[in-house]
């Protein structure tokens, strides 16, 4: 009964942390583990700044955004009404996001799609700031906040992933 007891605490313990392991525990931390692949295939790891290094590299709006989890205003951002082909990336390190292919017209002011360019690039966690429960989501890769996704969009998904303009750059398809 003991044996059994303590092989159950342990494996407990080790699907806990392998669980909690897996995802960032706030907005601005990536898994030192993680691996992705650029638009051009190559490998790249994590990225890791101070906000010192943040500042010299991002504008002040895009500072607010991307490191302090605030939000452009509506209909402001250069990509919300771009209606080219292409890949969004993340405005902080290049990693592919979001491809046009999947960008909507929710009326919001925001880019929105309804899926992501590659599971796994795209991190999400609970947000309970300003009254109201939704789903922050953020560049796996750098932490940057990227804006929330709601279960109120189009098929196939039904997903609407909300996006800041000022989080992403846009790489047009080559003709």
């Amino acid at each position: 009964m003991i044996i059994r007891t303590s092989f159950l605490f342990i494996v407990t313990l080790l699907v806990f942390f392998s669980c909690n392991r897996a995802q960032p525990t706030s907005k601005n931390e990536v898994d030192p583990q993680g691996k992705f692949v650029s638009l051009k295939g190559e490998i790249l790891g994590p990225v890791i700044k101070t906000d010192e290094e943040w500042k010299k590299e991002l504008d002040e709006l895009e500072f607010h955004v991307l490191r302090q989890a605030g939000t452009e205003q509506a209909f402001t951002g250069k990509l919300w009404d771009n209606h080219e082909q292409g890949v969004y990336t993340c405005r902080g390190c290049d990693l592919p996001l979001f491809d046009a292919e999947t960008k909507f017209e929710s009326g919001t002011g925001w880019p929105s799609f309804w899926e992501v360019y590659m599971k796994g690039n795209v991190a999400k966690k609970s947000d309970n700031t300003l009254g109201m429960m939704r789903t922050e989501v953020f560049c796996a890769r750098c932490g940057g906040h990227l804006g929330h996704v709601f279960p109120d969009g189009p098929k196939p998904t039904g997903l609407r992933y909300c996006i800041n303009s000022v989080s992403l750059k846009f790489v047009a398809e080559k003709k």
